[in-house]
């Protein structure tokens, strides 16, 4: 069986990366998939799966049926949509959608899910039970698999496996662990409130800008002395919004970015503890502030 797989999977190789590129080429954003949706549903549907299209707003489903009397299911799941970022690789399947791009690697994912389905529909009269390969949207923001999950593309599942890609791990290469392996991903927004005045003059402002410098910083080095290092928190601000010319002190900055950890007791913390070194920076420079922490998806040991 290993072998008729690997013969296979050397077969459709070139067509796989046909896939790929086209996809790669046409990238969507999270909630927009259309074209991709429309594209994946015509690869399964041409290769003998059954698919549902609209499921969970643009995420399908590919079903294919073994011939034994095992009536247990196992779901596949990949996702499909893209990241705003503009692509500068100038390669020959470059992005054709400005400021869009897959550079998370979905593209990968997809392909993946769909040469699987490939190989397996050839192999049906083998397969015990039956598949049902779930293609998610939305993976980025958080909400494309409540979307499918209310639509039902979990019912009569008995286990779902997924993967994602790792750079470190070479080509042709899978990789497994015990234990956690991906983070808790939560989303923090905090707003430094300050007050605005002339640039040459900053002692008879608030400023934001230099306050929420400083909060950054505090929130960083503070991680490392107040956390126990065998359960690491990751926070990385990823956006920073604020000032209105380049004279005047800046009274509002927002800052936005992401917490990760591994652990239920430390994430359960995690947002006092910022308001805590937030509220210790603000205060005596006169600043207020506002957090908007918003918890995401588990990982690591809360899945258990």
């Amino acid at each position: 069986m290993l072998t008729h797989i690997q013969e296979l999977a050397h077969t459709l190789a070139p067509r796989l990366i046909e896939i790929r590129r086209h996809l790669h080429s046409h990238p969507e954003l999270s909630g927009q998939e259309y074209q991709t949706a429309a594209y994946v549903a015509g690869v399964l549907s041409s290769s003998g799966l059954h698919v549902k299209e609209g499921v969970g707003k643009t995420g399908v489903i590919g079903e294919l049926s073994g011939q034994g009397e095992d009536a247990r299911q196992l779901a596949i799941r990949t996702d499909m949509d893209a990241l705003p970022i503009q692509e500068m690789t100038q390669l020959e399947f470059a992005s054709r959608q400005p400021n869009i791009m897959h550079a998370c690697g979905h593209d990968v994912h997809t392909t993946i899910g769909l040469g699987t389905a490939m190989v397996l529909a050839q192999l049906s009269d083998s397969l015990p039970g039956k598949l049902r390969f779930l293609f998610q949207p939305a993976e980025e923001i958080a909400q494309g698999a409540a979307w499918m999950i209310a639509d039902g593309a979990m019912q009569a599942v008995d286990a779902i496996i997924s993967l994602h890609v790792f750079p470190d791990i070479p080509a042709g290469q899978v990789a497994v662990r015990y234990g956690a392996l991906t983070a808790a991903a939560d989303n923090l927004e905090i707003t430094i409130m300050g007050e605005a005045g002339h640039g040459a003059r900053p002692h008879e402002a608030v400023d934001a800008i230099w306050i929420a410098a400083q909060v950054i910083t505090t929130l960083q080095q503070a991680i490392s002395r107040t956390h126990n290092p065998l359960r690491p928190v990751v926070l990385s601000i990823g956006q920073i919004r604020g000032g209105r010319a380049p004279n005047v002190i800046a009274d509002q900055v927002m800052l936005q970015g992401t917490v990760r950890s591994l652990h239920p007791e430390t994430r359960a913390n995690l947002s006092q503890w910022i308001e805590t070194i937030v509220a210790s920076v603000c205060q005596p420079y006169g600043a207020g502030y506002h957090i908007n922490y918003q918890a995401g998806v588990p990982g690591g040991d809360q899945y258990h």
